[in-house]
């Protein structure tokens, strides 16, 4: 896709989660393709971008309320990207925690649902309205050790179906992006920690995820904010209930 190919100017967006990582790389993207932004997150952007920031946390029993009531206070809204989330600990299922299990679950499930249902009637006032929910190669596809991210994943697969359905008739889009191994910091970090309990070193464990993909790469975080725009413009209004895979061609 060429640099020039994405239009969103006059596009008003939310993207939660959006301080840093993917979400970080989907704001950078829409406010260089005109978009006006307002991130969701529990800390300010990690670097400095010329959008709005509101502190919130969605795995809270009010968080549909608070962003219905952020939506309200906007100018309007055409597109929400409910990006937020967290990637627990690998834990194998005999050693999953319940508290822990309860914790993933409100951000990566309830977060998600309720940002959707939160900002719905604002979309709907909107004449291209849309929403993009950030799912992974994990909501269709399981790895060893990662049940609980597994299981968050696969319902974020179904809000997304599920939302499509309930929007449609109001002419709100709902798709989803399902990235495969992105090199973000967070990532990083986790192989770096896996490997200081006995797992490989990260960049023999980063080669071997590049080695699993048709392009003999991972993608990258820039290739999943591109999908994100295109998904959340008018270049995708004929979709709807879509999961789009970023993951270089893993088999």
């Amino acid at each position: 896709m060429r640099e020039d190919a994405q239009d969103a100017r006059g596009l008003r967006a939310i993207v939660t989660g959006g301080s840093a990582g993917l979400g970080l790389a989907i704001v950078r993207r829409l406010l260089a393709a005109g978009a006006e932004v307002t991130i969701v997150d529990l800390v300010p952007p990690s670097a400095e971008v010329d959008a709005n920031y509101v502190e919130l946390d969605l795995s809270g029993e009010a968080a549909r309320n608070a962003m219905s009531d952020l939506s309200e206070r906007l100018s309007g809204l055409d597109l929400l990207v409910a990006n937020a989330g967290v990637v627990p600990p690998w834990r194998r299922l005999r050693d999953v925690d319940g508290e822990e299990w309860l914790r993933v679950m409100a951000i990566n499930t309830w977060g998600v649902a309720a940002s959707i249902g939160g900002c719905a009637d604002a979309l709907a006032a909107s004449d291209r309205g849309a929403v993009v929910a950030m799912a992974s190669i994990n909501g269709y596809k399981a790895h060893a050790s990662q049940v609980l991210y597994t299981a968050s994943k696969h319902a974020v697969v179904g809000i997304v179906r599920s939302a499509a359905l309930d929007l449609g008739p109001s002419g709100v889009r709902v798709n989803g992006i399902a990235p495969g191994p992105i090199a973000t910091n967070a990532l990083v970090g986790r192989v770096a920690a896996r490997h200081g309990t006995g797992g490989p070193a990260p960049d023999v464990a980063l080669k071997a995820l590049a080695n699993e993909t048709a392009l003999g790469r991972i993608a990258t975080e820039d290739e999943v904010a591109k999908v994100a725009v295109f998904l959340g413009t008018d270049a995708s209004s004929g979709m709807t209930g879509t999961i789009l895979p970023v993951e270089a061609g893993i088999a």
